[in-house]
């Protein structure tokens, strides 16, 4: 596919993914799955040794270094980010950092509380949909979207940036994270921290973000191109 008609299907994989999301949101499935997991009693596996040390805990302290790592990279590529220049290569450190940011933003004003707040699982709060803003359900808030799942899948800016010049190793990266954020997000949700939709939305924010900041990068690159009388793919006849 040309370079410039890359933003175009970003937008449309964005608005159609967000009417998915809108559609689970509607059917309101994330309390059936979370009785799945939890009961009266709680969430029997919220602190088990390998749900909260290993893949909680333990994956939280992997993503702080692959992030160290991609930081690194910067000035010191491996393997196929040699492919990218150093601003590319920033770039996705931008993305990943935007995208962390902005999910850390939208918990911050969230007051929905997690599903171990419930009073049906054995908490004090009721049942309110993150859709009603503003609305305290008196739990502890602060749940929505899924903090765990976006440290995988903040990552996704790295996608966006490799897509152009190395199509094969973007494809492999996107499918990595897609995996590591779904997988974090099911831990939490096996744990009582999560719903369903808090993760979905997660990866479709961090995907949102991630790609506005490298749809801007696009734009300045193109901008900076034309005025010193470069032609850029935009230009090209259709």
């Amino acid at each position: 596919m040309p370079a410039a008609r890359r933003p175009l299907r970003f937008a449309t994989w964005t608005l159609g993914a967000l009417l998915l999301l809108l559609a689970w949101d509607a059917l309101g499935l994330d309390l059936p799955l979370a009785r799945l997991a939890g009961n009266r009693d709680g969430f029997p596996l919220r602190e088990t040794w390998w749900m909260s040390a290993v893949l909680h805990e333990g994956a939280r302290r992997v993503s702080w270094v692959l992030m160290a790592a991609l930081i690194l990279a910067v000035w010191w590529p491996v393997g196929f980010l040699r492919q990218l220049t150093r601003g590319e290569r920033a770039g996705i450190v931008a993305g990943t950092v935007l995208a962390l940011l902005s999910i850390s933003l939208l918990k911050s004003i969230s007051r929905t509380s997690c599903p171990w707040d419930l009073a049906e699982f054995g908490g004090v709060a009721p049942y309110i949909s993150h859709w009603n803003f503003g609305v305290a359900d008196g739990g502890g808030g602060r749940c929505f979207p899924a903090g765990h799942a976006s440290a995988g899948f903040a990552f996704v800016a790295g996608y966006f940036w490799l897509q152009d010049k190395a199509p094969r190793a973007a494809r492999g990266w996107l499918l990595l994270v897609v995996l590591a954020g779904l997988g974090l997000g099911i831990t939490q949700q096996l744990r009582g921290a999560h719903y369903l939709s808090h993760t979905l939305w997660t990866a479709w924010v961090c995907w949102t973000t991630a790609g506005l900041a490298w749809a801007a990068s696009l734009e300045l690159a193109a901008r900076k191109s034309r005025r010193a009388g470069v032609p850029t793919d935009a230009d090209a006849p259709a």
